[in-house]
């Protein structure tokens, strides 16, 4: 608000002297004023004494004041109001929410920080970081060619080809870039208890068996039968057909045995396939131990159902299969990569088939192992040798 240059005894004194009969016009050129000044003076303090005067005045000085506190504290809830559905927490929000403020409401950079509750130089730095344009892109190239792969297992990729950045930086620019995965919602939750680890964790103590389903392009449903060794959590079989019945999984689990050796178990589920009279005669003919999960619980399965859901994740609805050959082709691709290749958790990020290879007997070895077994079928096991038999769950 503009300041008067005449005060309030003034303003009296001159209003006084109208009263007594002077001239608007000369009081006009006397005191350098125009009349519509004179008049609105009279307006507005005709009648008053000086006390009165003053009062009028600090009370306007003291209702502007509360106009702008009031102005002031509804500009604060509107701009609140744009934020309500902002989170505004780290730096970078908070300069997105600052740059809001002034675009939408136009408001000034001081006053805006002072709303959002920044600091003014936080909201004025520039990162002073390299562009990292190389690793950017790798990085990129990356997530487009495993697109459900985040970024622990990038990184260990990266790691694998010499990249000496951390996961902290890897982290950042993997946000930056914007290639986190979207999370698919599952239909159904599966309920029940992990299957405990065979105490003696070695090759061949346990396999897992199960199918997993899905169709052409044409329309036609096919299946694949997984077979997964619990420990080293190597994929040992992906048959994909249109129909594999208990003669045909019998079969293909004697040729992965003839290839790898006899394991001390296999868990499955209670499929027809798995409960017929075939496999029933297969498993008791060839001394393996099948164990049955209970209905209803498939986390009793829980290694082959984990593996059926990366397949699904990483293959299954990320190809479209044109027929019976394209999906036998590209699954024996995936199962390759998946073995040799992709790094899982379980194993401190390490493939399936390295870990395998720390073990004494894998291979070459196991089918050794197994001629020896068989020859002391009918012989006690040696001291320090443990049996299939021997091999208890671990609580």
């Amino acid at each position: 608000m503009k300041r008067s240059r005449f005060s309030e005894e003034q303003i009296i004194a001159v209003l006084k002297e109208m009263e007594a009969g002077a001239k608007a016009a000369d009081l006009s050129r006397k005191h350098g004023v125009s009349e519509a000044t004179l008049y609105n003076w009279k307006s507005r303090y005709g009648g008053m004494d000086v006390s009165e005067a003053r009062r009028l005045k600090a009370l306007e000085d003291e209702n502007a004041k509360l106009k702008k506190l009031l102005a002031e504290s509804m500009l604060d809830v509107a701009a609140l109001r744009e934020l309500l559905f902002k989170k505004v927490v780290g730096p970078a929000a908070e300069r997105a929410a600052v740059a809001h403020l002034q675009t939408v409401m136009d408001l000034s950079e001081r006053r805006a920080c002072q709303i959002v509750g920044a600091d003014r130089t936080m909201v004025r730095y520039r990162s002073r970081r390299p562009p990292e344009t190389e690793l950017r892109t790798r990085l990129r190239d990356l997530a487009n060619e495993r697109r459900r792969f985040g970024y622990r297992r990038l990184f260990i990729l990266l790691r694998n080809e010499g990249e000496a950045s951390g996961v902290n930086r890897i982290y950042r620019l993997y946000r930056e870039e914007g290639l986190s995965v979207r999370k698919r919602k599952a239909r159904r939750r599966a309920t029940g208890t992990r299957a405990p680890i065979l105490d003696e964790a070695r090759p061949n103590a346990r396999w897992s068996i199960d199918f997993v389903h899905d169709q052409f392009a044409c329309g036609r449903r096919f299946r694949i039968l997984n077979l997964v060794d619990d420990v080293t959590r190597e994929c040992l079989a992906a048959i994909p057909d249109t129909s594999i019945s208990g003669r045909r999984v019998a079969r293909e689990l004697s040729t992965v045995i003839a290839r790898r050796g006899r394991p001390g178990m296999i868990v499955s589920d209670h499929g027809t396939e798995f409960t017929s009279n075939t496999m029933l005669a297969w498993a008791e003919d060839h001394g393996i131990a099948w164990h049955f999960i209970a209905p209803g619980k498939p986390m009793q399965n829980g290694f082959c159902e984990s593996f059926n859901g990366r397949m699904r994740d990483e293959l299954l609805n990320e190809t479209l299969f044109h027929g019976l050959k394209h999906a036998r082709e590209r699954i024996a691709e995936w199962v390759e990569d998946y073995n040799h290749r992709r790094p899982h958790s379980a194993l401190g990020y390490s493939t399936p088939a390295s870990y395998a290879a720390r073990f004494p007997a894998t291979n070459d070895r196991l089918r050794d192992m197994e001629k020896l077994r068989q020859s002391f079928v009918a012989n006690p096991a040696p001291e320090g040798v443990q049996t299939a038999e021997a091999l208890i769950p671990s609580g």
